[in-house]
Order: C-alpha cells, then structure tokens, then sequence
C-alpha cells in the first residue's frame, strides 16, 4: 500500500511539474526557466590566452530572472522575422524549426527581444555577461557545469574547421544544467547585452559591462569550435552588425539592472599625445641608408597589453603630423584565436618607437591581415580581416577612419560582410589618381589561390571588385582565373592607367637553365582580368611578403628577396659592385624600373655593407646583415613621405633610406 502511495505521489509531482513548466512557456513557445538571486565567482584563472577571465571576482546578483530554457529557434524568432528564413541552411547550418537561429547580428536579437516585449506587455532583453555565466554555472566552480570535462554527448565537431562542417543545432538534445537551462556549452554561442571589455577586480553587483567599445560579448561557444572555448568562464567577442553560421542567442525576461556601467577601457598608448601639428618636411636630396632597428618593442607585462611570441603581417603608413604609423598581428599561432592587432608609432623627430600597443582586436577571433594608408587628403584608412572563429579562411573585411593622425579611430564597418575567402587584407592599400581607393585581399588560403583586388569610389562606403573568370587560364599549372598571380600580391597603377603587379607562388617556368621566375600581371581593364608573362625576378616563397609601390619621383620601386632559405633550388642573385666586378648576393634587394616596368636596370641588395647581427622576427629570426647578405625572410611594407624618404619595415625591423641612395653605385 505504501509502496502504491509513492509512486502515485510521484506521479503527482511529476505531472505537476509538467504543468509549471507549460505554464512558464510565452505567446510564441519560449519556455522560461527561474534563475534566483545569488552570489558567485566569476571569471577564471587560467593562461596567457585567457587573461581576459581574469581577476577571479565575486558577483552578485540581486534579483531573480526568467531564462529562455534554450537559444531561441528558427521558428519561435521568424515570428518576428518571417524574412530570416531565407537564412535557413544557409552554408549548410540551421534549416528545421527546431534549430537554433544562426546568422543574426547583436541589432536584430535586441529587436527580436524589443518585439516581444510589446507583443507581451513584458520586458525582454539579451542577459547580461554575468546572467550568462552564472546561469551557466548553475552553482559550479568547475571549467564546465559537467565538471572539468564535457562529455562526449554535448561535443559537436569541437576543433577548427578551415571549411565549417554542417551539423544539427536542434536544442535540448542533452541534458541541461541543475537549473534546467539547455546547450549552455556549445550548439551556438550567445550574444550578451554588455560591450567587452577588462574585469575588475573588486566584487560587483550586478554588473553590465562597459559604457561603450568595440565588441558585444558572446558566450558559451559553438560548434566546430575547440572545446576550450566552451568554458563556463570563456569570453568571447563580435563585432555588433556581424553575423554568422556559429552565433544565436536566448533571452532573459526581467528589468535590466540598473548598475552604472564602467568606463570605457582606456586609450592605447598609439593613441596617445598625438599631435595635431601640421608637420613641414625638407625634401631629402642626399644618398641616405640608415641601420635597421627594430619597430616591434614589446610592452612590460604590467600592462596587460596581448602580446605573444609570433608578431607578423605589418602594415605603415605615414600621417600628415609626420608620424609614421606600423600595425601588425601578434599571436601565438597565426590561426589562433587569440591574435590581436597591435601598433607603434615613430613620432616626428624621434628614433625609437613607441612601445606596441592595443590598436584593434576582436576577442576569440582570428583577425589576420592589416592594411593602413593615408589618402594625403585628411584622412588614415585602417582596413582588417576579422574571421568567424580561428584560422584565416572565413574573413569579413572591416574598415576604420581617422581624421586626427589616429588619435582615435571611427567604430569598424563592416565593408564585405560575408565570411569568405578572398577577404584576407594584405598591406598596401592604395589611392589611385581618380581618387579611389583600392584594397588586395588573397583569394585564397592555399599556396596558389591569387590576389583579389577591390575597389572603392566614395571613400570605403561602398566597395566592388572587379573580378571576371575567365575561360580558361592564362598559364599552366595555375587555373586562378582573373586575379593576380600569386598570394601576398602587390600592385601599381601605371601612368596609362593598367596595372602591374607581382606575388608569390604561381611561377612561370622559362627553361631548364633559367628555372622559374616571378610571374608578372597585367590588367588593361581595371583589374576584372590580367595577362601573364615571366619577370626578371626570382620567386619567393614562406615567410616572404614582397613591395611594389611607385615612388614620389616617378619610378617603380620593387622590394624583394634573392630566394627562400630552405626552399629554393638556386640561392642567392647576381649583383654588380661599382667596379664591375660581379658577386653573389644573398637577402632582401630592391630594383628600380624607369619605364613602367618594361626593364629594371637599378638592383641593390638593401644592405650599406656593414656587419650586425638583426633579429628579424617572425619566421625570419636572427640573421648576419654585412656586404654580401641581407634580410632574408621577411613580410614587407612601405610607405613614402613627402620629403621622400622611403620607409620599409619586415616583420620585426623598420629601414630608412632614399632613392638617392638606391641609385648610388
């Protein structure tokens, strides 16, 4: 009998719960789930990728919530939206009811929350950071709330996928956390409501983030994602108008707290004291080579500034107060997800740059490829590739202005929104002589995938390529269509209007004694296709980034390197000494063309003869620079100033010489 009782209690209380779990579903299906006031720690301690969890520090929050019990789906969110469901399946993710929305930016979720609130006469929103991870937790301490492993049954494709593998995002496929919340870890990562930015280390209630910045926060990570990423405690970052295959939301019914935000994170030093002084500059006449010195100084780990071991892809450009501005990416893995964009500045007058400094991150996301230049009108263009998760594939391409030397910087716009290929941002943006500004981009991660070149007419608001495939190749062993052969490409505008340019990988072989050479293309219709010919120059190969830029005065200007340590089948160039008498030389050279490329009779080995011993950097390391030998491995970019003085930095050293010098025998 007492045995019959029980187990009709039982039932009774299941049956009841039943009906309070249906009686906490809204008007569209959302089921809401209590979360009580509390008190934990957040954050976490961990190492030098994750310095943004910590300090560890006490939250409180003061009042209790309802939590959608799971990202919010395909169905219940085109209630608002009919028309996102041309979205579904998009790149194979997210097509039944019951998936989880992907491909909405932090706008269209704070609308979807907007929506129902009037719809319910109830206030919904996106949950705060801390809502987020002390639901989450559901009162754990541990990296996750199954412990410090997920188990295998809540994983979904967990590592980096350079081409996203499809998977199901059905919801509540598992079982969900003590509080009753389902995919906390994983499925798809979460907009929160606050701007990112550093934690502080005194307890807080009810914290909301910072007043402004750059980045919304998400949470809780996603598929084809590393499983570290879906920590309790990970932080990770978007920027708000972007969107994506990884990234849903669920939502929170309950009045925002009404805490002070903290102040927006402090201006990095690149921004700092700048001055606004119109600089004069004294044309440079004389032959002026001066010693390499190295532009990438790493900041005193006091300040918390993310800078790791591999410190790569540069980017300069010169601002009308007579700085010269250098931007590069620093991470520990060039497709990691911890890379951030660093800069330094060289301010007039001075010989030692600044200390690197923040310029530009997007958190947990790979951000490969910085281009910088100043259209000699008022205003630097900061144009980066910013990827869907890690590696350097799936890039959307961000623009950034300032009007003031880059005392500050506009909020990022997405230019080419869609995280494809052909968006990694290669240094050597460029103004043409109708005004236009023009941006390359590889065209594709693998060896030979070519450079795509994309234009702008109204200053970046708008932007086209002028890509056309043509019917078959220009050349064998490459079937890259209309763009420019090779990767890293660099191009010029010719004084008739074509374009030239040069890249790495895609040689053109001209016989058994010659070998392979540098292709050169050639477009006459603006860059929708090019022709293909065998240069004069040796190809370059891993860790080589070659310069092609017309000078001030008049002539091009080719920066490059004799061969590739490790790669190449001849090492090494022919150069003549001032007697005639002819030598091997070896490293980073630069040639000079009178005539629009047609010939090259200036090449100098970029070195005034001198022993040091120079640390290159990234993939170059150290190296011994005398009368024979010259940096040589290195990603190159250059800028001219007025006084025409040509600036070239590698991927650690910065040179300062003049086309005087160039020409000297």
């Amino acid at each position: 009998m007492f045995c019959r009782w029980l187990v009709l209690f039982c039932l009774f209380l299941f049956h009841t719960c039943l009906k309070s779990n249906a009686q906490q579903k809204n008007s569209i299906g959302i089921q809401l789930v209590d979360i009580k006031a509390g008190t934990f720690s957040m954050g976490s301690e961990r190492g030098k990728e994750d310095a943004d969890e910590s300090p560890v520090h006490d939250v409180t929050i003061s009042k209790g919530f309802k939590m959608s019990a799971t990202e919010i789906t395909n169905k219940q969110y085109e209630a608002f939206d009919p028309e996102h469901n041309k979205l579904r399946g998009k790149q194979g993710f997210s097509l039944k009811d019951d998936e989880a929305v992907v491909f909405v930016s932090y706008d269209e979720a704070v609308a979807f929350c907007a929506w129902l609130s009037k719809k319910e006469g109830k206030p919904y929103r996106l949950p705060t950071e801390a809502e987020w991870e002390y639901a989450c937790r559901a009162g754990t301490t541990t990296d996750y709330f199954t412990g410090n492993e997920l188990p295998a049954e809540y994983q979904k494709l967990q590592h980096t996928n350079r081409t996203p593998v499809p998977v199901s995002l059905q919801v509540a496929q598992t079982a969900p956390n003590e509080w009753g919340l389902y995919d906390m870890h994983g499925n798809v990562e979460e907009w929160c409501s606050d701007w990112y930015g550093a934690y502080v280390a005194s307890p807080q209630t009810d914290p909301v983030g910072r007043q402004t910045g750059m980045s919304r926060v998400t949470r809780g990570g996603s598929h084809n994602t590393p499983v570290r990423y879906l920590r309790s405690a990970n932080r990770q970052g978007m920027l708000p108008e972007d969107k994506h295959w990884l990234t849903g939301f669920r939502i929170v019914q309950g009045a925002l707290p009404r805490t002070k935000a903290l102040p927006a994170e402090p201006t990095p030093a690149n921004c700092l004291q700048v001055s606004q002084q119109k600089y004069v500059w004294q044309k440079e006449t004389q032959p002026v080579f001066e010693a390499p010195v190295t532009y990438v100084i790493k900041p005193d780990s006091s300040t918390g500034i993310p800078f790791y071991k591999h410190n790569h892809c540069p980017a300069i450009t010169w601002c009308p107060n007579g700085d010269l501005l250098a931007a590069w990416f620093s991470a520990n893995n060039e497709n990691g997800r911890e890379m951030t964009i660093l800069a330094s500045r060289l301010r007039a007058g001075k010989k030692t740059w600044d200390t690197a400094s923040l310029f530009f991150m997007v958190p947990d996301r790979n951000t490969t490829g910085t281009s910088l230049v100043y259209d000699q009108k008022g205003t630097l263009y900061h144009i980066n590739g910013v990827e869907a998760a890690g590696d350097w594939q799936n890039l959307a391409m961000v623009m950034r202005t300032s009007t003031n030397n880059g005392a500050s910087w506009s909020k990022p716009v997405l230019i080419e929104p869609e995280h494809v290929k052909r968006h990694q941002v290669i240094a050597g943006s460029q103004v043409t002589r109708e005004g236009w500004l023009v941006q390359f981009c590889d065209a594709d991660p693998s060896s030979r995938g070519g450079t795509a070149m994309y234009i702008s007419k109204d200053k970046g608001t708008h932007w086209t390529t002028p890509y056309t495939l043509p019917n078959t190749p220009k050349f064998k062993d490459s079937a890259i269509g209309g763009l420019i052969a090779g990767i890293h490409g660099s191009a010029v505008q010719l004084k008739d209007g074509r374009w030239l340019a040069l890249g790495r990988n895609d040689n053109i072989k001209v016989d058994s004694v010659t070998g392979e050479r540098m292709t050169m293309s050639i477009s006459g219709d603006g860059g929708a296709s090019w022709q293909y010919s065998p240069s004069i120059f040796p190809p370059i190969s891993s860790g080589q980034r070659l310069v092609l830029r017309r000078l001030n005065e008049g002539p091009l200007l080719m920066v490059s390197f004799t061969h590739c340590p490790g790669k190449s089948t001849v090492e090494g160039m022919d150069f003549t000494r001032p007697n005639g008498e002819v030598y091997k030389g070896y490293g980073m050279y630069a040639a000079l063309s009178y005539d629009e490329g047609k010939t090259w009779p200036v090449i100098k080995l970029l070195t005034d003869g001198h022993l040091r011993q120079l640390n290159g950097g990234a993939w170059t390391g150290m190296f011994r620079m005398d009368s024979t030998h010259s940096e040589p491995k290195g990603y190159l970019a250059a800028t001219q100033t007025p006084d025409n003085v040509i600036h070239l930095i590698s991927s650690n050293l910065y040179y300062r010489f003049t086309l005087a010098w160039l020409q000297q025998p």
